[in-house]
């Protein structure tokens, strides 16, 4: 009897111990398949693969791969740089409201990044490249004017600082095509005093644009038009003084000394030119 009770109590462990070991053995095989599924990799090595796709041009793959770094590992550096990245990637695929929600994004949550320049840089160039006619809707000038002038007050050191103050001539230079359009329009229909109006506005808020010359022979005109011949002639010496050379001014001399063959205001049109 006390042989047979030994045998059960060892049979007992026996059982026990093959039922630990099968637990164990499960238990490990199912954590190899989960990691297995999951093909976990360092954000270093996503980040990496994601960034070849996105050089030879497969964005849709990179897009997904970027945004598995950003799910993975939401906290480390290559998740914020994968947040540009989806950003560059929208832009390209010229998706500029999602680039710039994208941008946006980043510099809520990432105040401090170190290119945060470029993400204002890009946020802006987004709004540049939807501008497409001085004459139509100037909602992109506006925006991309405030973007670029963000760029330069922030980061007046940054490599991007350059660029986008050049732009910002360009913007201005739009705004300045758009007043001599409407200029033009006004002068046409001989509405002189909104035609110097919309000239004004360019020689004091864009005197930097190449309009500038055109402007002021414009209100030559329209001065002469109403009768104002003071005016007419402080114009023109104003353009012959900082533009001698250019082909306005020598139209502003010929309309005023046309004007003046009748004999009148001789000794004006002398003091002047």
């Amino acid at each position: 009897m006390f042989i047979q009770y030994i045998l059960i109590i060892m049979l007992k462990n026996s059982i026990l111990i093959l039922l630990i070991s099968f637990i164990i053995s499960c238990n490990n095989s199912e954590y190899i398949k989960k990691t297995n599924d999951l093909n976990i990799k360092s954000p270093q090595e996503i980040y990496s693969e994601a960034y070849v796709l996105f050089n030879n041009e497969n964005y849709s793959l990179a897009k997904t791969e970027f945004l598995k770094v950003t799910k993975l590992y939401p906290l480390s550096n290559e998740a914020i740089q994968s947040e540009i990245m989806l950003g560059f990637i929208s832009y390209i695929k010229m998706d500029y409201e999602s680039a710039i929600l994208e941008f946006e994004r980043v510099i809520r949550k990432y105040p401090s990044h170190n290119d945060l320049d470029y993400v204002y840089y890009m946020k802006a160039i987004c709004n540049y490249e939807q501008i497409t006619h001085e004459g139509l809707d100037g909602t992109y000038n506006e925006l991309a004017l405030k973007n670029f002038q963000q760029v330069i007050k922030r980061f007046p050191d940054s490599k991007y600082a350059k660029d986008s103050r050049q732009k910002i001539i360009l913007i201005k230079s739009n705004y300045a095509a758009k007043h001599m359009n409407v200029g033009r329009f006004y002068l046409k229909e001989k509405k002189y005093t909104a035609a110097l109006n919309r000239f004004k506005i360019v020689i004091e808020k864009y005197s930097s644009s190449k309009f500038t010359p055109e402007a002021l022979h414009r209100m030559v005109e329209a001065y002469m038009a109403i009768g104002m011949i003071d005016d007419s002639v402080k114009t023109a010496s104003t353009l012959g003084h900082n533009y001698p050379n250019s082909k306005w001014y020598k139209y502003s001399y010929d309309l005023i000394n046309n004007e003046n063959k009748q004999g009148k205001f001789v000794s004006r049109i002398k003091e002047i030119f």
